[in-house]
């Protein structure tokens, strides 16, 4: 079985148990096909979404420290766990590769789509670069980063991707991360910080209505791959945040009842109206939190970068000594 038609099965497996369970859920990651990805693309251009232009700030601004920092031990190989369309990362590649800094680029994306734009525009801006990017879930790819162990790794996962996951998963993540890591291994995290709470809302629910398609992609996927009938315009998106825990909610909300028909599955599933299904969190963070995960996970914070607007922070992990 091929990659692709392992990630297919994962995909069919995932959605017949999301939607027999209550409440119903979907994961977001099955949201990033070819449209996905480019919808996605629109909501980081979009005003309300600091989270990209926070982040690229903070790698503009560190470039050069951080190309000391990876650099240390000399040659390593840069692994970026869910590299998208890598517009952050390019800014520390072009840093390394103008500098002749001896590295290898392993971006790793759940979208083929994604791997494949990001591979032929770096070849285009920086030839002289060696990529080797691979399709794949993270925790799947996590098991080959093993054999990664000649010369020094650094792990990238930018953009607060750590934030789809509720703390025991984050740990959990964090705890596959570090098994793979040396002492001289790092890792280098974005983590959306607690802010004002109308920022984080604005933010995942747009005046445009782009994160809503983005979401509903979700069922437009399943229609395609699964012969399903959705009716995709009864579902609204729907956002929530709470300040105290930190945790963003993002749902498809049925504004209608309606039976929806799996033909490729066998499956049948109802909704009353207002029903709900939960795609996915998007978790803030402070410092103390993320110390707490990372010591829960054996690791410790070994510098904090924060941008320009202090809305987000990228924070350098070594293993727990």
């Amino acid at each position: 079985m091929t990659k692709q038609e392992t990630f297919q099965l994962e995909f069919e497996n995932h959605v017949k148990e999301g939607l027999s369970t209550f409440p119903k859920f979907l994961s977001s990651k099955y949201i990033y096909d070819d449209r996905g990805d480019e919808l996605f693309q629109q909501i980081m251009a979009l005003p309300e979404y600091y989270l990209t232009e926070a982040e690229f700030n903070i790698v503009d601004t560190y470039k050069s420290n951080l190309r000391e920092v990876f650099n240390e031990h000399g040659a390593f190989d840069l692994i970026e766990l869910g590299a998208g369309d890598g517009k952050k990362t390019k800014v520390l590649l072009k840093e390394l590769v103008h500098n002749n800094v001896q590295f290898t680029y392993i971006p790793i994306d759940i979208s083929q789509h994604a791997i494949d734009d990001l591979t032929m525009s770096l070849t285009s801006i920086l030839p002289e670069l060696e990529v080797q990017g691979e399709q794949g879930t993270y925790f799947k790819v996590l098991e080959r980063l093993a054999t990664y162990n000649k010369r020094p790794k650094v792990i990238i996962v930018l953009g607060s991707n750590i934030g789809n996951l509720e703390h025991p998963q984050a740990i959990n993540f964090l705890k596959k991360i570090k098994e793979v890591m040396s002492h001289n291994d790092l890792l280098f995290m974005g983590f959306d910080q607690k802010k004002n709470p109308l920022t984080i809302q604005n933010a995942y629910a747009d005046s445009k209505g782009v994160t809503q398609e983005f979401n509903r992609n979700l069922l437009h996927r399943i229609n395609k791959e699964m012969n399903a009938d959705f009716p995709v315009d009864s579902f609204e998106h729907w956002e929530s945040y709470d300040p105290e825990t930190g945790t963003a909610k993002s749902f498809l909300i049925a504004t209608e009842p309606c039976e929806v028909e799996i033909k490729k599955l066998g499956f049948k599933t109802t909704f009353k109206k207002w029903e709900t299904i939960h795609c996915e969190i998007s978790q803030k963070y402070d410092d103390e939190t993320v110390e707490w995960l990372a010591n829960q996970s054996g690791l410790e914070i070994e510098k904090i970068y924060e941008d320009q607007q202090k809305l987000f922070k990228d924070y350098l992990f070594k293993v727990l000594k």
